[in-house]
């Protein structure tokens, strides 16, 4: 709670100086000679609730709807010796990890992939795929199981939702700045808005929420080497190590839905510019830094955050 706290404070405070960044640098002035009746203020509130609404919706309903969409299984009580095993082995990461014990899932899927979900670190899920235990020894599950529960230890699921709701707080805002100059300065439109403000604020939408999209995909890959390095903390580096190098044997991994996508452990191949949309750094960069990283294990609470 503390981390949502200090982060809307933040950008409550990037968003005043915004605000006093176009008034200094005659953005208003501009506007209003134009003919333009925009209220600055008014629209980064706007702007803002219908950034952050969107983000934080998904984040609280973010268990509720992976177990719906990926069919996850919560192991209430542990039907056989993997399940045991399961449960055990996350319960002794998360108490290592300083955070409450996750529910632990198991979803059908015949690619090895896991993922992490929950809008707090103590009331969180980690999910398996019946791949992934299949093809996996205990030595490599016993990583990913690490990776997942370092993202819920970093809090990842909360500074991405925070991060997304910031980026969606500019594109709602500069779009329709855009939109309403070039209808109310170029098109001299007086009342209302004319056909201008909507095709331009559709455009200006579609351009930004691209460059949106690489500024959050670049943070969920520096998150994902992080949950690397977590997992390797956890369970062991070469274990790690052998859990990512398995990975790069399967072929065509069944990608997660988007939701959960940014917090799996399997990664992507970059191809030309979709490298720059890649939720998780190429397998080969991640077993690299693995290899050259300082690992230490960890007591309780020591996973490191940010």
């Amino acid at each position: 709670m503390m981390r949502i706290l200090l982060f809307l404070a933040t950008n409550a405070a990037i968003l005043v100086l915004i605000s006093i960044t176009f008034r200094l640098l005659g953005i208003d002035g501009i506007l209003q000679q134009g003919g333009s009746d925009l209220d600055l203020n008014a629209l980064l509130v706007m702007s803002a609730v219908i950034g952050f609404a969107g983000s934080f919706i998904s984040l609280f309903i973010s268990k509720w709807m992976a177990k719906r969409s990926m069919g996850v299984r919560v192991i209430e009580e542990p039907a056989d010796g993997t399940e045991h095993w399961l449960v055990a082995t996350v319960r002794q990461q998360a108490g290592r990890a300083g955070i409450g014990m996750p529910e632990v899932g198991i979803f059908d899927s015949p690619t090895p992939n896991a993922f992490a979900t929950g809008w707090n670190r103590n009331n969180a899920l980690v999910a398996v795929s019946t791949g992934l235990l299949r093809q996996m020894g205990r030595d490599e599950v016993e990583a990913v199981l690490g990776h997942e529960v370092s993202h819920v230890a970093n809090g990842d699921m909360v500074t991405l939702t925070l991060i997304q709701g910031v980026i969606n707080t500019f594109v709602v805002f500069l779009s329709r700045v855009i939109g309403h100059t070039v209808d109310r300065v170029l098109f001299k439109t007086e009342r209302g808005y004319g056909p201008a403000y909507y095709v331009t604020v559709f455009l200006s939408e579609m351009v930004l929420a691209i460059l949106a999209s690489m500024i959050v995909m670049w943070f969920s890959r520096r998150r994902e080497f992080r949950a690397d390095a977590g997992g390797a903390s956890l369970a062991g580096r070469q274990k790690m190590i052998s859990a990512l190098q398995r990975l790069q044997v399967a072929h065509d991994p069944e990608p997660l839905p988007d939701e959960m996508a940014a917090f799996g452990i399997s990664g992507g191949t970059p191809q030309g510019l979709k490298r720059l949309f890649l939720s998780h750094p190429p397998l080969e960069e991640r077993i690299e830094a693995l290899r050259q990283a300082a690992i230490r294990p960890q007591g309780p609470g020591s996973v490191q955050r940010g």
